[in-house]
């Protein structure tokens, strides 16, 4: 698990990111791993019974009460999760490895202290690719960071 192939396969592939217990409080890590993934040019799907009928929303997308429901809604425009990305407890991912089985999801990623080896194991026996115990935002500036930077506009000089 981890291996540098394996996350860069997810994060190459994988666009459509349902975030789970995303806060929108700027202050809070998934937060700010989400805001750089998004500025990155992957679609945040904000997942959080706690916001979900806040018009807001998180990062300027609508956030849902379960995967169920943003999977559902996703659906409606032909798009859908491809990757689950967990800011959960722990002894909650093995539930969200179970929702991101049943949704279809390519792969699921477990941050950093998110460590539950039978949520991995769920995952992996269902065909997802699995991250755990790493950020997602770190693991992509370190595997794609470069390129993102050689392909990105020179910075302009002041005259």
């Amino acid at each position: 698990m981890n291996e540098p192939e394996v996350l860069k396969r997810i994060l190459s592939r994988d666009r459509v990111i349902a975030v789970v217990g995303l806060s929108n409080h700027a202050y809070r890590p998934s937060h700010s791993v989400a805001a750089y993934m998004q500025s990155h040019g992957y679609r945040i799907v904000p997942v959080n019974p706690a916001y979900a009928n806040d018009t807001a929303g998180v990062l300027g997308e609508r956030c849902y009460a379960s995967l169920g429901d943003a999977a559902q809604a996703l659906a409606q425009e032909g798009a859908a999760i491809e990757m689950v990305d967990v800011f959960r407890r722990p002894e909650e991912a093995a539930a969200v490895a179970q929702q991101a089985i049943a949704i279809g999801a390519k792969s699921l990623w477990l941050q950093v202290g998110v460590i539950n080896d039978e949520a991995a194991a769920r995952a992996k026996a269902a065909g997802l690719d699995v991250a755990m115990d790493v950020c997602v935002k770190i693991e992509h500036e370190r595997l794609l960071g470069a390129t993102h930077r050689a392909n990105a506009p020179a910075p302009r000089m002041p005259e």
